[in-house]
């Protein structure tokens, strides 16, 4: 059995077997040894393709391809995902002792916990535009039962929510998928290679234009939706405000990564299609245009929250379009920033939720307004969510500064005029995140307020290692992701 094989199918049959497991101890565990099994065979493959170039194989059928940029996802996925499962095994034995789901709700949540990973994996691996589209429609279904997994009228009304507004973007992007297909045929002999990435990159130039600019607008609205761009944003929120707290860490730290994974593929085959046209560069500036749009709206609204998973999540957006619009503005250094900050935001926004998750527990609630005093009360929750925010909102040393300060440097090199905004818009948000943050950390403790059992442990791992990247970026990572950015630009 190949390495791709097993990262596929560890979390595939995590789903099947832990639907099964009525024992909430051993889920838990189950649900952690699948993760960590997932981890080591995604890190062997990543050495496979740093040392051997390009794996590409097929299973039952499906082409599936894995170069530098998707495997390095897929290290990040796997690695968010077990942290978050060590934090969830007793963060869901709290939730069960609380009354909030049952047994039943339980295995419904390990069970789609692993089919959430996997959809996420066959998203980031296949080669086949199709089965991204499946893959991204499965990862909406096992998130609808996961965001309604507490039965509350506010629980099951953001899982509509998400699966109407999320039904109607995918929907979108199967036209678009289909318009794909439709200007392949032109040039691809192949009917079964017409909607293989790697087939259609390779003949990105002979692509009719007209058809693939309109397939790309079809492609962004419908994939943007998953990643959170604003206007399409509204089921974000509510998800993360209701669904269980390592659901949010997940979602957030990795199901808007693949979403944007997806529509920067689809860019590439896009500005090949149009490099010898009057608008070479209409995908990079569609994306820029949603991705400052979507920074700046997020920047807007972290003032307005009164629910903390709802402030962090508008924070997700702010992000997701910095990334967006980095990716939109091309060029190495934009590119390279793009991916370093998909790293960090990953692993600080993660970080965030788990501790969150804490801070909810210790004043039971997720109103700021009732949140108050967590120094005093357990300094090693209050601690924690000030440092994840000082990383988040991009204080130096941490990695995220390192990466704003790429992009910021890349849009003064090639924009500078949209480099105002942008700072603007950064300390908006800071001053948002910051004038909540103060009395959740510093305010007066409610009296009876007591500390939890928490565990901290993927907090300290993951803002470990994006300081860590704030001081220094290790020799093989900036090398792998000069790799990547050359692989995007098409520029060595």
């Amino acid at each position: 059995m190949s390495l791709l094989s097993i990262t596929l199918l560890t979390p595939l049959l995590g789903a099947l077997i832990l639907a099964l497991v009525r024992g909430l101890s051993r889920a838990g565990w189950f649900n952690l040894i699948f993760c960590a099994v997932t981890l080591g065979s995604a890190i062997w493959l990543a050495w496979t393709v740093a040392n051997h170039g390009i794996v590409s194989t097929q299973l039952l059928g499906i082409a599936f391809r894995v170069d530098a940029f998707n495997v390095y996802l897929v290290v990040l996925t796997a690695l968010v995902s077990l942290t978050t499962a060590i934090f969830s095994r007793p963060y869901m034995r709290y939730v069960r002792q609380t009354g909030r789901t049952d047994r039943r709700g339980l295995r419904i949540y390990h069970s789609m916990y692993q089919a959430f990973i996997f959809s996420m994996l066959l998203a980031l691996t296949t080669d086949n535009l199709g089965v991204l589209w499946v893959a991204m429609e499965g990862a909406t279904l096992a998130t609808v039962l996961l965001v309604s997994l507490y039965r509350t009228p506010e629980a099951v009304e953001a899982a509509w929510k998400y699966f109407i507004l999320c039904g109607v973007g995918i929907a979108l992007a199967l036209f678009g998928t289909v318009l794909t297909y439709f200007a392949a045929q032109q040039v691809i002999a192949d009917p079964n290679a017409g909607l293989t990435w790697s087939v259609l990159y390779a003949n990105a130039a002979a692509l009719d234009p007209t058809v693939m600019r309109i397939a790309f607008v079809f492609l962004l609205v419908g994939y943007g939706t998953k990643v959170g761009l604003v206007p399409l944003h509204q089921w974000l929120p509510d998800a993360h405000s209701e669904g269980p707290t390592p659901m949010s860490a997940v979602l957030s730290g990795l199901l808007l990564n693949v979403a944007l994974y997806a529509v920067v593929r689809l860019k590439m085959l896009v500005d090949g299609a149009l490099l010898n046209t009057s608008s070479p560069h209409l995908a990079g500036y569609l994306l820029m245009g949603f991705g400052l749009l979507s920074f700046t709206v997020a920047g807007l609204f972290l003032h307005r929250q009164r629910d903390i998973k709802r402030m962090f999540s508008y924070s997700s957006i702010e992000h997701m379009g910095l990334m967006t619009f980095a990716f939109g503005l091309g060029g190495s250094l934009a590119t390279f920033g793009a991916l370093l900050h998909m790293l960090v935001h990953s692993l600080t926004k993660s970080a965030i939720f788990v501790t969150v998750g804490h801070a909810a527990h210790i004043a039971g609630s997720q109103s700021i307004d009732r949140i108050r005093g967590l120094i005093r009360t357990q300094p090693s929750v209050g601690w924690s969510l000030l440092i994840g925010v000082a990383a988040i909102a991009g204080f130096p040393p941490f990695g995220i500064f390192m990466s704003e300060f790429l992009l910021l440097t890349a849009t003064m090199q090639t924009y500078p005029w949209l480099a105002i905004p942008l700072i603007l818009g950064l300390v908006i948000a800071c001053a948002g995140l910051f004038r909540h943050l103060h009395p959740m950390v510093y305010g007066h403790a409610p009296e009876g307020q007591q500390p939890v059992a928490a565990n901290l442990f993927p907090v300290g791992v993951h803002l470990a290692l994006v300081l860590w990247l704030g001081l220094m970026i290790p020799a093989f990572l900036a090398e792998w992701l000069q790799q990547v950015s050359a692989l995007i630009t098409g520029v060595q």
